[in-house]
């Protein structure tokens, strides 16, 4: 039987919302009483990844707050997840599986570990992302 956490959290950008952001979501509230997700702000977006999102901020967080698997929706505007976790004080956070073995990873698991809480990690969707999504539609729009 799968471990039920009382609070999970995940976070995203959430942009073109696609069938592996819902399943994500999906999977996190399986494993959690209630599910808080954080979606980046655009200024965050264009911070770290060098662009903006195609789906404005306040547009991704209407999609997300309508999902029936999602409890709670938070402005994330930063990427520090250990003072997410002072925050929301959450027992497991979900995470897709392509982020398993990295530096960044490895490190936050270690110190969420060391206040009880969990990393937990999904399978990506590998079928289909955001910037998949993204470049279709370029191809489209330049034919």
């Amino acid at each position: 039987m799968k471990r039920k956490f009382k609070i999970g959290y995940t976070a995203g950008v959430y942009d073109l919302f696609h069938i592996g952001h819902l399943n994500i979501l999906k999977k996190a509230k399986e494993h959690c009483d209630f599910l808080i997700v954080a979606v980046s702000t655009d200024e965050l977006v264009q911070k770290y990844k060098n662009k903006v999102p195609v789906i404005p901020f306040e547009e991704r967080v209407a999609i997300v707050e309508a999902i029936k698997y999602v409890d709670q929706v938070v402005a994330q505007n930063h990427r520090d997840k250990m003072l997410a976790h002072d925050i929301y004080h959450f027992d497991a956070m979900f995470v897709g599986d392509d982020w398993r073995g990295s530096d960044f990873w490895m490190k936050i698991e270690k110190e969420l570990n060391s206040k009880g809480s969990e990393v937990i990690y999904f399978a990506y969707t590998k079928e289909v992302s955001s910037t998949l999504l993204k470049e279709v539609l370029n191809k489209i729009k330049n034919s």
